[in-house]
């Protein structure tokens, strides 16, 4: 059915969109509710820490290969809406603002890696190429939340959750009253609590795994502190006025653009070479980065972050390609699930490790620690299979 890739990428765009929500109007929930300037890192670490719980239950409980994953998909979209909304109560605290982001995050753990589960289902031939598009809608629901902060600047700032929130509601339902399971879904007939280590028998699943985990190192990070190193250029240079709302959701988003290319290249080369390539390539980012950041060229420093931006997610669809690919197909939904969860595990770590590397050391060379993962996914990638 055409029509069934449109829709789940769609659906993706608008249930992702929950993921920064928080971080887009950070400034005004400080202001509301007298936080702490610090509070970033701790509100997204909150979100992945939620979808990192959620992704072990959901693997360990085989929820996305022993039940229907579209019902798994619109479930979890009604409810991540809600716990979203939790930032708008009134006489919140930072105790109930950082619970309400877990449990978004908790509950996107049924939409990302359930999403490329009902996309593998559908698309095992050019699966590349679709995880490339359904990829590419969680970049830009991603980096919608910044968007929205920037034409909502003259509106309170409670729009951008009420909208997130719709926009997941519309999503879910989307998905579920217009996609069927797909023709390749194998269910899983019994629970089995080790089901989610199936995969790591498989040396290509664990190469995969491990370039994956490089990847995550550095990909959040990258994006939860872009609006940061566009605020400490703009201090360092007074005289200059950036929209960094707006260069934040174009410089995030640019990543989507990445996916597509990623996929379309993997259709014709070897998958694991485009992806060790994308991989180098924001490596070299990561150790360049002070060159930029010490320097006095706006349009250089943006257009680095736009490369930047670009290469560090694209090689996210084709890692995602090989895990599914050498998975056992009635475990490939609890094996992309259980990847993910380690994954965003380690985006924790990255983050608040960048956190209180500022405090220590010069901001212009901060970033340089998170050519750490990607290193390490380099030499798992360049083992023989």
């Amino acid at each position: 059915m055409k029509r069934v890739l449109p829709i789940i990428v769609v659906a993706q765009f608008f249930c992702t969109s929950l993921w920064f929500a928080g971080n887009a109007i950070l400034p005004n929930i400080i202001q509301t509710f007298h936080l702490q300037n610090d509070f970033l890192a701790h509100l997204t670490s909150s979100v992945q820490l939620g979808f990192i719980t959620g992704t072990l239950i959901f693997a360990l409980l085989a929820v996305a290969d022993r039940f229907s994953p579209t019902r798994v998909f619109f479930v979890s979209a009604i409810v991540a809406a809600l716990c979203n909304l939790g930032m708008v109560l009134p006489d919140s605290n930072a105790a109930f603002l950082l619970t309400s982001r877990f449990l978004t995050g908790f509950f996107l753990a049924g939409i990302y890696p359930v999403g490329m589960k009902i996309t593998s289902d559908h698309y095992e031939q050019g699966l590349g190429k679709s995880l490339g598009w359904l990829v590419g809608a969680l970049v830009l629901g991603t980096a919608f939340p910044h968007l929205l902060k920037t034409l909502t600047e003259t509106i309170d700032w409670k729009s951008v959750v009420y909208a997130t929130s719709f926009l997941a509601i519309l999503g879910g339902g989307g998905l579920y009253f217009f996609v069927p399971n797909g023709p390749y879904r194998k269910q899983a007939q019994q629970l089995k609590l080790t089901s989610f280590l199936e995969g790591f028998r498989s040396k290509p699943f664990r190469i995969a795994a491990f370039g994956y985990f490089g990847h995550m190192w550095e990909l959040y990070t990258f994006w939860a502190f872009v609006p940061v190193i566009l605020a400490f250029y703009q201090a360092q240079h007074p005289t200059i006025k950036l929209p960094v709302s707006l260069l934040s959701f174009c410089i995030i988003a640019s990543g989507s653009l990445a996916c597509i290319l990623g996929g379309w290249f993997s259709q014709r080369y070897d998958v694991k070479k485009v992806a060790t390539i994308a991989l180098a390539l924001s490596c070299s980012c990561c150790l360049a980065s002070p060159l930029f950041l010490t320097g006095n060229s706006t349009v250089a420093l943006i257009l680095f972050l736009f490369f930047w931006g670009m290469v560090v997610i694209a090689d996210s669809p084709l890692f995602s390609t090989l895990i599914a690919q050498n998975a056992p197909v009635e475990n490939r939904g609890t094996a992309l699930t259980i990847v993910n969860c380690l994954g965003f595990s380690l985006t924790i770590v990255s983050i608040q490790f960048l956190h209180l590397s500022m405090l220590i050391f010069d901001i212009h060379f901060v970033f340089m620690w998170l050519a750490l993962g990607p290193v390490l996914g380099l030499m798992a990638l360049l083992q023989k299979t």
